[in-house]
């Protein structure tokens, strides 16, 4: 798998055919917002969700933080990497793994294979605000 490599003095990154600065804001939230993220639970998490973005999907996690009933994840990713499969397979993945690891703490609050909400957060964040871009494509060619 190629990796990603910073354009020279730039803040962008660049592959084969492409440059790029994309980052997104993931959060995502227990199912019946139950507060488990905490303690043994809370760390396996953070540690699995590194590998995963990291390792499995190339990206690159710049923070990761939860609370008792959600994650927060800002990372960068390749534009050939949909956000919607980076967030529907980071759920599925985690969820298995910490319910197989921790099937005795979560048993009291799960009786079917949950763990996350159907539904996720996912937003791009950015250093140019939409108003800059907007007058930068109005004024070309002018």
């Amino acid at each position: 798998m190629a990796r990603r490599k910073k354009a020279e003095n730039s803040s962008y990154n660049t592959n084969r055919h492409s440059c790029y600065n994309l980052e997104y804001h993931l959060v995502v939230v227990t199912k019946y917002r139950h507060k488990i993220l905490d303690g043994d639970i809370k760390d396996r998490l953070i540690e699995v969700s590194n590998e995963l973005l990291n390792n499995d999907w190339g990206c690159n996690v710049i923070s990761i933080e939860t609370d008792k009933d959600h994650v927060h994840i800002l990372f960068s990713s390749k534009p050939q990497i949909q956000p919607s499969k980076i967030a529907n397979n980071y759920k599925t993945v985690t969820s298995r793994l910490l319910r197989k690891e921790f099937s005795k703490e979560l048993s009291k609050y799960y009786w079917k294979p949950y763990f996350w909400s159907d539904s996720y957060y996912i937003g791009t964040v950015g250093s140019t605000t939409h108003e800059v871009v907007k007058k930068y494509i109005e004024n070309q060619g002018k």
